[in-house]
């Protein structure tokens, strides 16, 4: 039996077979989703159990379709006595968005070119983008979903970048590090709440990457730099060719820099991605398409 606070991330009210209504629930502990399921759901808890609410639950964790969920036997409101901080509730463990922010000022300074350094600065010294940037989860599910996981993946890959250059003395140091404080920054325009992600309109129509680029072009007019300065231009090549496209149309990394990048984007993503699973074995998990081995189980089968 799972017992445990959450915060309901998602909910949906479908009707039954026999007409009776259940409401399906993505509940947040911490870095792991979890689907749920409350069968006979009534007028009262519809009006109380709805998305950012903090609840305490009861169930039976059950695998449907290679996905775990939990049916709901027992359901509540946190209360003041149960002393439920929201935000703790749903971050990583240990994640202290001071400490990042602190950090990630400190990388920053790590850009020698003028340019790059004037467009950093642009973007980040804007109040209402850095609220967002260190609050916003870096997507809805797979990877660093959760409070401040957006600033979170970025100092992991200021980290990896700082690591891995030294190794690689003809690639563009300041491209790099520029592409990794920039190449997600449209995310805070792509999702559109730090507590209960949704994509944007312009998320779904746009998409983030072509948002990033779109917020840099406008810090470069913002400071009267060139759009075709040849740094702003290899940034946004290296910001465009961050996934592994298929599509002719699609652009895909030719520099050094963008290949750096690419993989450095993809690595942190698909590592955390894995770390966020919870489940023994080899469960299938959809951002890789396949099953994959995750740890063995306290019987070691």
């Amino acid at each position: 039996m799972e017992s445990g606070f959450y915060m309901i991330r998602e909910r949906e009210i479908k009707q039954a077979a026999n007409g009776s209504l259940y409401a399906n629930f993505t509940l947040q502990q911490q870095h792991n989703l979890l689907s749920a399921r409350l069968w006979d759901i009534t007028d009262d808890q519809q009006q109380k159990f709805v998305p950012k609410s903090v609840v305490k639950v009861e169930g039976a964790i059950e695998t449907f379709r290679s996905k775990q969920m939990l049916t709901i036997k027992k359901i509540r409101l946190a209360t003041e006595d149960d002393q439920i901080n929201r935000t703790e509730l749903i971050s990583k463990p240990g994640l202290s968005r001071e400490d990042l922010w602190h950090e990630l000022r400190m990388m920053m300074d790590e850009i020698e070119s003028p340019t790059l350094q004037q467009l950093v600065k642009e973007i980040y010294s804007n109040r209402g983008i850095r609220e967002k940037l260190t609050t916003y989860p870096a997507g809805k599910t797979y990877h660093h979903a959760y409070y401040a996981g957006l600033l979170e993946q970025i100092v992991e890959l200021m980290t990896a970048a700082l690591q891995l250059l030294p190794l690689y003395k003809t690639v563009n140091r300041d491209i790099v590090l520029a592409a990794c404080l920039l190449g997600d920054i449209g995310k805070i325009q792509a999702l559109n709440d730090p507590l209960t992600p949704e994509y944007t309109a312009v998320g779904e129509l746009i998409g983030q990457v072509v948002l990033s680029v779109e917020m840099i072009n406008q810090a470069a007019q913002q400071q009267k730099i060139d759009g075709f300065n040849k740094e702003i231009v290899q940034l946004k090549h290296t910001i465009l060719g961050q996934y592994d496209q298929t599509e002719e149309t699609s652009v895909k990394p030719k520099t050094a820099e963008a290949i750096l990048y690419f993989y450095l984007k993809r690595m942190n993503t698909e590592l955390r991605a894995l770390e966020q699973v919870n489940e023994a074995g080899f469960p299938y998990i959809p951002l890789f398409k396949r099953k994959m081995f995750t740890h063995f189980d306290e019987e070691g089968e």
